[in-house]
């Protein structure tokens, strides 16, 4: 149904043809009829999406069986309190099973329940005696000799504002007046060191197990020389030892960073060729005075073994203090008074079990890969329609970019959850603790807007985009690369305190770093409640200043916004495979945007090249006046208008610009077929591709119906049909779902739909034998060619375009096609391109031949037979020795023939119609076989054809 006549002026005043739409299909409906295409696509592709949905559930089977196996193994006896079999003390055979730290290895004390740990003297960080400072004479060190003929002494370098304070300081360190060691008491007035690594927990003091690396830190060890007993008591253990004697020097430096550089030079770092001077402690007494102590105690925390490869452990301090402090009180209130430090131990403790939950231990890593494989599958899925030009496709039958956007984020939206769902269910039913020991609440509001969040992302960089390949990889790449970079970059930085929260934040800022951000923190709780046996993630935890989770959903909130925003902005200015770009104002409607109006020049320069219109040819020039009565409503309304349009490709790598199209004007009324000719890069796809919406013009104007098609493309698609030179269906859908899908989008519904695809199947024999109900991936490309013109007929569109319909098609076949166009042009404006010029003069009512991108001739097929083609063909086979005189014959008959051809005694002439009869060649034809030898003659009217290869060799300069 059409609406009302109207008249409207252009942008230069002009008034715009008679507008005939037709009424355009709601949202509603263009939504429904997408979502029944895609529930049945998706349906067909059923095993594909199975795989998408089942790939969690192998990663956390795989995850169930390595945590088995890890449970396994730490079930065993090295990894619990020891047990041992003690025989019965009465003689009696057999033995009694003791189990606590007494029956236990080294490795197996730290699980045994200690309710009251023993008690240890603190002892001070020594280094062992290879690796003892040692300098040049003079250097205040002890002469590297020392460490071939006896043990060094440990130096303590030492600075401060007051060096007379400090020094004093210093020497009430190791000053003692009693060594009497047998009494545990004593030990706290006396400082015993030790060389060994710490354990990562002091449960057991490291130092009391390797008595040989344990020493007492004396100011005169020549008294010594065979070892120092030593004894005490660990709990209701007594231990007896002999230990070394370790002198202190202490050596005065001018200011800390000095010291810094000694302390940091000097340490060990697993390479054998690097000199190795290590200190106990270093001591920075600042502004230091009898009335205030002002202390810096410099020191390693990075304490390792001789390897250089074990982790660092606990670095023993307590003692290094306790000697500034007391040497501080001896300086104000002398030499008798004391600070002793009695003794360390560790808290009480229960019997514990060794736990690695493996999951939450790299889960971070797998578990990102697994949420992200989602965005390669959507990149997949919108480039794929773009690359195809099947988005294109269907924005020509009418589908707007609402609905699209709607489904698509839909149907995505609908899969990543149930994605997520079917990976949170897998991971909680066996047991991974990443998932039942945090909030499913809090995973829950987490995981929905981070796939938001993605999938509007996969919407952004789709725009950038127009081949499935490239898409597909990079998708792939940043998946990856981003679960790499987390693991082993960002990870770091979240957990060295250190680092600036700024730049961390500025890296949350890329989703990739935000979804590693969420799930680190959600396997650190999960890792911490597993050991600790306590409940992990919680909203209350969200609080914490530490917590990350609140900032990163923040962020991502934020970023769904804004990603969708601009990924429909781009969406609707860069060209890719979803129809004309708008302007970057477009937003602003008509306040700062640009007039365009029709640049209708007769000339124009482009890179300073001059193009011009040929104004000579009648035929042309009288169809640009069709179209000025067109744009004026003077004449009869037209359903297409191509007001001077022109495609002009800029020059690349030195070569000038391509003209494709130069100033075609044409004017088609409704009711009409018009036939574009030309060869191969004549214009002709391209012409068709600005009419169409794919392609913008250079310049000039394109009115379908009366409307802009470059201000009202979407209108305009409600009443279009396109049959593309190139099948653009999806092979998973039969032909019926193809047109139920264009009919729906034309406003077809309930049985009229049922009954236009029944009738448009049986039209191009697509009916009968269930033809219509199989997937077009089995179609021959003569039926998908048929397919191709039953869609772009569906739902009475007013304006069609078919480009080459009949390529690949039988004779039959194409009779039958011919048929159904010539039914179908009556009112509506049809624009077909062929290659087959009976085609041509069958279906359409007009011709236009192009070349070299300019419209050459234009009306129907007798009158340009009539104009270019004003001469009879004669030819004639004879003997080559006759060939002279069927020359002559032909003369007689007309002066100004032509010969065109000539091989072997065939001969073609071309007689004007002017100086021949008909009745005259066959007369004389008939007299010249008494006299010559003629094996065979013709006489024909121009063909077509002929019309066609004369037009292109004179618009080529040829003959």
């Amino acid at each position: 149904m059409s609406s009302p006549a109207r008249r409207e002026p252009d942008r230069e005043g002009h008034h715009r043809p008679e507008l005939h739409l037709l009424k355009a299909t709601s949202f509603g409906t263009q939504a429904n009829a997408l979502l029944r295409k895609n529930l049945t696509f998706q349906k067909r592709n059923k095993k594909t999406n199975g795989c998408i949905i089942t790939f969690p559930f192998l990663l956390c089977l795989l995850l169930f069986v390595l945590q088995t196996a890890i449970n396994t193994i730490l079930s065993g006896s090295a990894f619990k309190c020891g047990c041992k079999c003690i025989p019965y003390a009465n003689g009696t055979s057999g033995c009694e099973k003791k189990c606590g730290i007494e029956y236990s290895t080294q490795s197996q004390a730290q699980f045994c329940a200690i309710e009251s740990p023993p008690t240890w003297p603190a002892f001070l960080q020594v280094p062992a005696p290879q690796y003892r400072a040692v300098g040049e004479a003079g250097s205040g060190f002890p002469a590297a000799v020392c460490r071939n003929s006896g043990p060094c002494s440990v130096t303590f370098p030492f600075t401060g504002n007051n060096r007379s304070f400090a020094e004093g300081m210093t020497s009430y360190f190791f000053q003692v007046t009693n060594v009497n060691t047998s009494d545990p008491l004593l030990l706290s007035h006396l400082t015993p060191g030790t060389s060994t690594w710490t354990f990562l927990s002091n449960l057991v003091e490291p130092a009391i197990l390797y008595p040989d690396e344990t020493y007492l830190m004396l100011p005169n060890c020549s008294n010594f020389k065979n070892g120092i007993p030593f004894s005490f008591s660990l709990g209701s253990i007594p231990i007896e030892e002999d230990i070394n004697c370790a002198e202190p020097n202490f050596l005065w430096r001018d200011n800390y960073d000095i010291i810094n550089r000694e302390l940091y030079g000097g340490f060990r770092t697993g390479n054998p060729n690097r000199e190795i001077n290590e200190f106990s402690a270093a001591y920075d007494f600042g502004s230091s005075s009898t009335k205030k102590l002002d202390l810096t105690i410099g020191y390693n925390a990075t304490y390792k073994n001789d390897t250089g490869n074990s982790p660092p452990g606990l670095v023993r301090v307590s003692r290094s203090m306790n000697l500034a402090a007391r040497a501080f009180l001896k300086v104000i209130l002398g030499a008798d008074a004391d600070l002793p430090l009695w003794f360390v131990s560790e808290m009480p403790k229960d019997e514990s079990q060794l736990k690695l939950d493996f999951a939450s231990l790299i889960g971070p890593l797998f578990f990102m890969w697994v949420i992200q494989l989602l965005l390669p599958v959507i990149l997949t899925y919108l480039v794929y329609e773009k690359q195809n030009n099947l988005r294109i496709m269907m924005k020509m039958h009418g589908l707007g970019d609402g609905p699209y956007w709607l489904i698509s984020y839909a149907y995505f939206l609908a899969l990543s959850i149930l994605y997520m769902f079917c990976f949170v269910l897998f991971g909680s039913v066996i047991d991974l603790k990443f998932f039942r020991l945090n909030s499913y609440s809090v995973q829950l509001v987490f995981y929905l807007i981070y796939v938001n969040l993605q999938i509007v992302f996969g919407f952004l960089i789709s725009a950038l985009f127009t081949n499935v390949k490239t898409a597909t990889v990079v998708g792939y790449m940043y998946v990856f690369g981003f679960g790499l970079l987390g693991n082993f970059l960002f990870q770091f930085f979240v957990e060295d305190t250190s680092f600036n929260a700024g730049a961390i934040f500025a890296m949350e800022l890329l989703p990739g770093f935000a979804l590693y951000r969420g799930l680190y923190e959600f396997s650190q709780y999960a890792f911490r409640a597993n050991y600790m046996g306590s409940s992990g993630m919680q909203w209350s935890n969200l609080n914490d200043s530490e917590n990350g989770i609140r900032t990163v959903m923040g962020i991502m909130a934020v970023e769904w916004f804004l990603f969708l925003v601009i990924a429909y902005y781009l969406d609707k200015v860069i060209v890719t495979g979803s129809g004309l770009k708008k302007d970057p104002l477009f937003f602003l409607g008509g306040i700062l945007r640009k007039k365009k109006g029709s640049k209708r020049l007769l000339s124009f320069k482009v890179a300073g090249s001059q193009v011009s219109v040929d104004l000579q040819k009648q035929d042309v020039a009288e169809e640009r006046k069709s179209v000025e009565r067109a744009l004026e409503q003077s004449g009869p309304p037209c359903a297409i208008v191509c007001d001077e349009i022109r495609k002009v490709y800029p020059g690349r790598d030195g070569n000038p610009p391509k003209h494709a199209v130069k100033g075609l004007s044409l004017a088609i009324p409704r009711g009409q077929c018009f036939g574009m000719l030309g060869p191969n890069g004549a214009g002709k796809t391209t012409s068709i591709s600005m009419m169409t919406g794919l392609l913008a013009p250079t310049s000039g104007a394109i009115y379908i119906e009366g409307l802009d098609i470059q201000e009202n493309l979407d209108k305009i698609y409600s009443s279009m049909g396109m049959c593309p030179q190139h099948d653009l269906l999806w092979e998973t859908l039969t032909g019926r779902e193809h047109l139920l899908f264009y009919g729906r989008l034309k406003n077809l519904k309930g049985a009229g739909l049922n009954d236009a695809v029944d009738a448009s199947l049986k039209s191009v024999n697509l009916f009968n034998g269930g033809v219509g109900d199989k997937r077009t991936g089995a179609y021959s490309g003569g039926m998908k060619r048929r397919l191709s013109v039953a869609i772009s007929l569906i739902g009475d569109p007013r304006v069609v375009y078919m480009d080459e319909p009949s390529t690949g098609l039988d004779p039959a076949s194409r009779s039958n096609l011919w048929d159904v166009v010539k039914q179908a042009k009556q009112n509506r404006a049809i624009i077909l391109t062929t290659h087959s010029m009976e085609e041509a003069e069958i279906l359409c009512d007009r011709l236009g031949i192009f070349v070299n991108g300019e419209l050459q001739c234009i009306g129907n097929s007798k009158e340009l037979k009539s104009r270019y083609g004003g001469s009879y063909v004669f030819s004639i086979t004879t003997s080559q020795a006759d060939e002279e005189r069927a020359i002559n014959l032909v003369h007689q008959l007309s002066p100004n023939s032509k010969r065109v051809y000539s091989l072997s005694g065939t001969q073609k002439f071309e007689l004007p119609k002017s100086d021949v009869r008909i009745a005259d060649v066959f007369r004389a034809v008939e007299q010249a076989k008494t006299e010559i030898s003629i094996q065979a003659w013709g006489f024909a009217d121009t063909t077509l054809e002929d019309v066609f290869i004369k037009v292109a060799r004179e618009s080529n300069g040829t003959k």
